[in-house]
């Protein structure tokens, strides 16, 4: 699928999501809450990583939609970078992991990524609400303590 049809259909998955009629399964792994957490060196400074993934799964329109978003927070004092990559897999990979995920990667601009992030604020006010309609499940990402 190109960018231009994933944000289309992003678009329109949001507006059936709010007319109730489009049931979704979230599942965010997230190094966020871990106390070690991975540091680089870049540019003379010493950033501490944050990793997130985010698998959007749902039924649209009787066939089955995986996309995977990643979005890595690097931290240096008052600084924030962030890299976001998507990634829409066959339906048999749902591993979380970039190595497995990069041949599935889409070519994703700011608009789409924008258009990813208000599909998780919707997603995340349903659950907020304990809508029925997003089934949701998170867990801690592992840091291998070798890296660290």
């Amino acid at each position: 699928m190109k960018p231009e049809e994933l944000l289309q259909t992003l678009m329109k998955m949001q507006k059936e999501t709010k007319d109730g009629t489009l049931n979704w399964r979230l599942d965010v792994q997230t190094t966020e809450g871990n106390e070690k957490k991975y540091t680089v060196e870049e540019d003379e400074k010493t950033w501490m990583v944050d990793e997130c993934y985010v698998s959007y799964h749902c039924t649209y329109r009787g066939k089955e939609f995986c996309l995977i978003s990643y979005e890595m927070i690097k931290t240096s004092g008052r600084e924030i970078h962030t890299s976001n990559y998507l990634f829409l897999p066959p339906l048999g990979v749902r591993l979380f992991s970039l190595e497995t995920l990069l041949p599935h990667s889409i070519e994703a601009d700011a608009v789409l990524v924008s258009q990813v992030h208000m599909l998780w604020e919707l997603l995340m006010e349903l659950v907020k609400k304990q809508s029925p309609q997003v089934e949701f499940h998170i867990t801690e990402a592992s840091v291998n303590v070798e890296d660290i």
